[in-house]
């Protein structure tokens, strides 16, 4: 190689070992402001936090399709921060079967149910608790359309084995079917790792509403229904409050305002000491337009607010005293709704609240099914 060749390798080399030594081949190599804005990119994880019970209790309740809408949600968030409002019930899973928000258990999610109705469940349920507003998850239980038509083996049946339906036309789930209280369980620990401070289980019964000299039960024929109901009323005091306390979950129940009087199952399962025993809350809807007419000598209970719901949870205090139980677990679900020709006033709605103090009770949750509260009812 002659002298201009040797120049001209040299040169080579130097401009190769001179690139080499900028590749950032190290730490080093990195300056702060690189190593700042490389921190900047990686999300951070938002944090699920939960909320004690708050006492009293002052809830209303909130559809998922409501819950999901910013702006319409934003109105029932502003009424209960300007009134005595503390809480709000929100639909995890309603009559229809489906879940409202994405779920990230494989074992849930292969169940297809998810209709993802609230977008940003955490974010917003992070948002109610920066506000001291407690959220508790409704779970309807057996009244589940989607599920019978995806497992139709876990439905009520007519005695020819179709799929039984109520007047409405809603198909329901046997209460006896043991798979079924499993796909429960799985939603109600996917809400609360959601952020759910509380799981409400509401149609925890036998249907009543439809033909029923032609309904059949594949897993509970035969079988007393108030046991049948006992049964998973104890499964739901296990699962969510194991004996090794690594949770705690609160849970409550809906039950038929009439259960607080009558001594019988109603001919749907229900005993209220059999959901005293079981859940942190009871929650007997009784809506004054619910009882039929004449019930307890009133021609029209839906006009008699203070009446019925005085006369109703009286007995449900005295009755939880008796199952040695504390009456403090009651919380009843009081109407802010017209119905039947009575119209609801702001002073109706009142009565009721009134009516549960009254009688000794400090929790009470509020009804409209379409979500239109009355402020003028509320103190602020």
């Amino acid at each position: 190689m002659n002298i201009k060749g040797i120049i001209a390798l040299s040169i080579i080399l130097f401009l190769v070992v001179f690139a080499v030594s900028l590749l950032p081949i190290n730490h080093s190599a990195y300056d702060s402001a690189y190593q700042t804005a490389a921190t900047l990119m990686v999300p951070t994880p938002f944090a699920v936090t939960h909320m004690k019970t708050p006492e009293p209790l002052k809830a209303l309740y909130m559809t998922s399709y409501v819950a999901g809408h910013s702006q319409l949600r934003a109105g029932l968030v502003d009424l209960i921060d300007k009134t005595e409002l503390n809480s709000v019930v929100i639909d995890i899973k309603d009559y229809t079967g489906r879940i409202s928000f994405n779920v990230e258990n494989p074992e849930l999610a292969k169940f297809g149910s998810v209709e993802k109705r609230i977008p940003d469940i955490k974010e917003f349920i992070g948002l109610l608790h920066d506000k001291g507003i407690y959220v508790i998850g409704r779970i309807s239980v057996f009244q589940d359309s989607f599920l019978v038509k995806t497992h139709p083996e876990y439905a009520v049946k007519t005695k020819s084995g179709a799929v039984w339906k109520d007047r409405k036309g809603i198909s329901w789930l046997d209460v006896g079917a043991k798979p079924v209280w499993d796909y429960i369980a799985l939603i109600g620990n996917e809400a609360y790792s959601a952020g759910f401070d509380e799981l409400n289980f509401d149609y925890i019964r036998f249907p009543s509403d439809g033909d029923m000299d032609d309904i059949a039960y594949p897993y509970s024929q035969g079988k007393i229904k108030s046991q049948v109901l006992k049964e998973f009323f104890a499964y739901l005091d296990r699962v969510f409050h194991p004996d090794d306390i690594t949770k705690n979950i609160p849970i409550s129940a809906d039950l038929f305002g009439m259960t607080t009087s009558n001594k019988d199952d109603l001919g749907i399962g229900q005993v209220l000491e059999d959901a005293l025993a079981h859940f942190d809350y009871v929650a007997p809807m009784v809506y004054p337009s619910h009882y039929p007419p004449n019930f307890n000598g009133w021609k029209n209970p839906a006009a008699m607010p203070y009446e019925v719901i005085s006369y109703a949870m009286k007995y449900a205090y005295d009755r939880a005293i008796m199952a040695s139980t504390t009456p403090s677990k009651l919380r009843p679900w009081l109407q802010d709704f017209s119905i039947g020709g009575t119209s609801y006033t702001p002073a109706m709605v009142r009565a009721q609240i009134q009516a549960t103090y009254d009688v000794g009770l400090t929790s009470w949750m509020m009804w409209n099914a379409s979500n239109k509260y009355t402020k003028e009812a509320l103190q602020e």
